[in-house]
C-alpha cells in the first residue's frame, strides 16, 4: 500500500513537470537603450538560451534605464532587468548574476577651470534628471556637500546632453558606462573634453556599499598619444542581472548557467563591429553578497551557484514519461557519468592549453632561434595528442576546438617572433647568426 501510494505519487510528479516541461515560459527583460553595452548582451544572451533551452522565450525592451527597469520589475510589466547595483531595487527584485563593472565618468571641456568635483557647484551639467545616473550623480554630490539645487542639469536624454556639452551649452558630462563606450569615445574623440578623477571612492563606500575603488586605464580611450595620459581614480559600480521572485527556478537556473557557462557562444551573438561589448562577458561572474546591499540570490541561480543537481523530473521529464523507480536510479546514473566525463574531457583541454600558453610565454622572451624551433616542435607535439585524445573520445570537439584557438596564437606568437629576429639580424648584419637555425 505504501508502495502503491509512492507510486502515486511519483507519476503525479513526473506529469506535472511533463506539462511544465512542455510549457513556453516567456520573459521579458528591461534592458535600456538598445544602443547600450547591456541591451546587446542581452540581445546575444537571448538568442544562446533559445538555442539550448528552446522552451524558454525572452523578449528585449528598450527603456530609460535602471530606475525604470526597476520599476517595471515592481509592477510586474519585465520578469528581467540589469539595473546598476547604486540604486536599491524594490522588494521583488532577486539577484541571477553581475555582467559587468560600470565606471564613474566625469568629463569637461579643455579649456575648463574645473579640476575636481567640488568645482562643479553651479556649473551645467550635461546629465538627465531620471535614471540610475543622476541618483548616482547625487550620491556623489552628497559625499562633497553637495546637493541637486546646486547644479544646472542640460539635456532630458544623453544624447541631447552630449549634443548640449559639445555646443558649449554645458560644463560637464557625467556617465556610468563601462570603459571604452563609444559616445564617450567619441566626445574624446572630438577633441573637446577631458576626463576628471573621481577621488575618495573607498570613503563613499561607507555609506554606499555596491561603491568600488576603480580606474580609468592609462590609454583607455587612445594609444598614442594616451588618453588618458595616466591612471584617474573613480568610482566603479557592478551592472547586475535582475529576475522577479516569481521566475521559473528552473528557468532562472538556465538562463544563469547559459550567462556563466556559454559566453564563447554568447560573444559570436555580439554585432564583430562591437569589440570591447564582447569582452565584457568576461567580468560576467557569480555576485559576492558579502559586499554592497544587494538583493537576495534568486532560488534558480542560488541551485546553479550551489552545484545542485538539477532535478530529475526537471531534466527528464520531457523524454522519460512515466517511469519506475529503478529507472530513475539509473538515470540519475547516467547522468553523473556524462557530467564526470565532461569534466574530464575539460580537464583534459585545459592541461594541453596551460602547456601551449606556457610554452607562448617562452617564445616571447627568447631570442634563441633553436629554442623557438624547439617550441614549435613542441606545440606540435601537443597538437598530435589532442588529436589522437580526440579520435579517442577523451576530449570533446568542443574542448578540442577551444584548445586549438589557444594553440593557434601560440603558434602565430612564436612564428611573428622568429620572423622578427630574423629581420633583426638581417638588418644589423646581413647575416643570420649561427645560433638561429631556419
Amino acid at each position: 500500500m505504501v508502495f502503491g501510494a509512492l507510486s502515486l505519487m511519483v507519476i503525479a510528479a513526473l506529469s506535472f513537470a511533463l506539462w511544465q516541461r512542455s510549457k513556453t515560459q516567456e520573459f521579458v527583460l528591461a534592458a535600456g537603450s538598445s544602443t547600450g553595452e547591456s541591451y546587446i548582451l542581452g540581445n546575444a544572451l537571448k538568442t544562446v538560451v533559445q538555442r539550448h533551452y528552446p522552451k524558454i522565450r525572452i523578449r528585449l525592451l528598450e527603456t530609460g534605464g535602471t530606475v525604470e527597469n526597476l520599476r517595471m520589475i515592481e509592477e510586474g510589466h519585465a520578469q528581467l532587468a540589469d539595473a546598476q547595483a547604486d540604486v536599491l531595487p524594490g522588494p521583488r527584485a532577486r539577484l541571477l548574476a553581475v555582467l559587468y563593472d560600470d565606471r564613474f565618468q566625469l568629463l569637461v571641456s579643455k579649456a575648463s577651470a574645473i579640476r575636481n568635483f567640488a568645482d562643479l557647484r553651479n556649473k551645467r551639467i550635461a546629465l538627465s534628471q531620471e535614471g540610475g545616473q543622476f541618483q548616482s550623480f547625487l550620491s556623489l554630490a552628497k559625499h562633497f556637500d553637495l546637493s541637486q539645487t546646486d547644479f544646472h542639469f542640460v539635456g532630458a536624454t544623453d544624447k541631447d546632453a552630449d549634443s548640449a556639452f559639445t555646443r558649449g551649452q554645458a560644463d560637464a558630462v557625467f556617465r556610468v558606462r563601462t570603459l571604452g563606450d563609444p559616445s564617450i569615445q567619441q566626445l574624446i574623440e572630438s577633441d573637446q573634453a577631458v576626463l576628471l578623477p573621481i577621488e575618495q571612492a573607498a570613503a563613499m563606500k561607507i555609506k554606499n556599499p555596491a561603491f568600488e575603488s576603480g580606474l580609468i586605464p592609462q590609454g583607455a580611450y587612445s594609444g598614442n598619444p594616451p588618453i588618458p595620459d595616466r591612471d584617474i581614480p573613480t568610482v566603479a559600480v557592478p551592472r547586475l542581472l535582475l529576475a522577479r521572485e516569481d521566475c521559473n527556478p528552473a528557468a532562472m537556473r538556465a538562463i544563469t548557467e547559459v550567462l556563466l557557462e556559454r559566453r564563447q557562444e554568447i560573444m559570436n551573438e555580439v554585432p564583430r563591429g562591437m569589440a570591447a561589448v564582447r569582452l565584457l562577458l568576461a567580468q560576467a561572474r557569480q555576485p559576492d553578497q558579502r559586499e554592497g546591499l544587494s538583493p537576495a540570490i534568486h532560488p534558480g541561480a542560488a541551485s546553479f551557484y550551489n552545484k545542485d543537481k538539477p532535478s530529475f523530473l526537471l531534466q527528464h521529464a520531457d523524454y522519460v514519461g512515466l517511469i519506475v523507480t529503478l529507472i530513475v536510479m539509473a538515470a540519475s546514473w547516467m547522468w553523473e557519468l556524462k557530467q564526470w566525463m565532461q569534466k574530464q574531457q575539460k580537464n583534459t583541454a585545459d592541461h594541453y592549453s596551460d602547456r601551449a600558453i606556457a610554452l607562448m610565454s617562452v617564445a616571447k622572451e627568447t631570442n634563441s632561434m633553436q629554442a623557438l624551433e624547439d617550441i614549435w616542435r613542441r606545440l606540435l607535439a601537443i597538437l598530435s595528442e589532442a588529436v589522437q585524445d580526440l579520435d579517442a573520445d577523451t576530449l570533446s570537439e568542443e574542448s578540442f576546438n577551444s584548445f586549438r584557438s589557444i594553440l593557434q596564437i601560440a603558434m602565430d606568437v612564436t612564428r611573428d617572433r622568429r620572423a622578427m629576429i630574423l629581420a633583426s639580424s638581417q638588418s644589423v648584419s646581413g647575416v643570420i647568426p649561427f645560433h638561429m637555425e631556419h
